[in-house]
């Protein structure tokens, strides 16, 4: 059970493209490098990603009965993810990305909600997320169904079941993210969104303060995803914070479409291996820059060994302040 993890939340079919450096005008033509299609997703991504470095996942979303469901559900089977709480939704799309990566590895999105804003309670497998030993929740703010009070029903189950529970964000401007999230923050156990999620859901900016912004409304460990400044790792004791550094890895930078998915896939998996919370997140730095040096948010992984070799040879960015 404890390699067994629920990935629960948005399920994406990217299409990706680079370099663009512009969208030609009118109907001209533009040559790229190389153009790729993964399956992405803050779950199903991080889904994918804990696939290869060992982890039996599950996962748990909506795909609509077309063509795009069909390649997500083939491709996830072939590593090994069952698929059998992907429910198929009626009359919506299975959602979608097309992403022209920059030179410098930015990935501006054009995208399509489709069958993950009609994932609901009554799709939940609660059979599955009870005999699993994780429950990752991927997915706020997309699912509009599922995203605030349904959402923290499942975690609640989840905790009450014994499992450890982890959430990651998407950053869409709303204006009550805050509240969506609020209700399930009792039941998470670690909350990863990045910087600027966080940003955005607290209307805050610096950091100490966006920490004690989430621990005030029920949060139990939060890690903020830096990018090239690695993570942040909070913890409150006696009222008092207390917060871990650790770095991100020199990689020379592709696309950094899924990185912070790879960061959780890996995080979970050191978790699952009864790593400490630190040495868990060097893994998941690990598995986010191997990311970034790759197109698409599958690139870089290969294996757990692969990953920890990695970890344990590359040097290490600067973290700033």
């Amino acid at each position: 059970m404890k390699n067994k993890v629920v990935s629960l939340g948005i399920h994406i079919l990217d299409v990706l493209g680079r370099p663009v450096t512009q969208i030609p005008p009118g109907q001209n033509l533009a040559l790229l490098e190389e153009i790729r299609v993964t399956v992405a997703g803050t779950a199903a991504g991080t889904s994918v990603d804990m696939a290869k470095l060992g982890m039996q996942v599950t996962a748990m979303g909506a795909l609509g009965q077309d063509e795009i469901g069909h390649m997500v559900i083939s491709t996830m089977q072939r590593y090994g993810i069952n698929t059998d709480s992907l429910v198929r939704k009626v009359g919506v799309q299975t959602s979608a990305t097309m992403l022209p990566i920059r030179p410098n590895g930015e990935r501006p999105a054009l995208h399509v909600i489709g069958a993950n804003g009609a994932f609901e309670l009554s799709d939940v497998n609660w059979a599955a997320i009870e005999q699993a030993g994780f429950l990752h929740v991927g997915g706020t703010s997309l699912m509009e169904k599922f995203d605030g009070e349904p959402a923290s029903h499942v975690v609640k189950f989840a905790k009450d079941k014994g499992l450890t529970t982890t959430w990651d964000f998407i950053g869409v401007p709303k204006p009550n993210l805050a509240e969506m999230i609020a209700h399930s923050l009792p039941y998470i156990d670690y909350f990863m969104p990045n910087i600027e999620e966080a940003q955005m859901i607290s209307g805050l900016h610096d950091r100490r303060q966006m920490q004690q912004f989430f621990f005030e409304r029920g949060a139990t460990t939060i890690i903020f995803k830096m990018g090239a400044f690695g993570s942040a790792i909070a913890t409150r004791v006696d009222g008092q914070i207390h917060e871990t550094r650790l770095p991100a890895f020199k990689v020379p930078v592709i696309d950094t479409t899924g990185c912070g998915d790879a960061y959780c896939a890996g995080f979970i998996t050191g978790l699952a291996k009864g790593w400490s919370v630190p040495e868990s997140a060097r893994l998941g730095s690990a598995c986010g820059s191997l990311v970034a040096a790759g197109l698409g948010s599958d690139a870089g992984i290969v294996g757990f060994e692969q990953t920890v070799q990695f970890m344990n040879s590359a040097e290490a960015l600067p973290m700033g302040e």
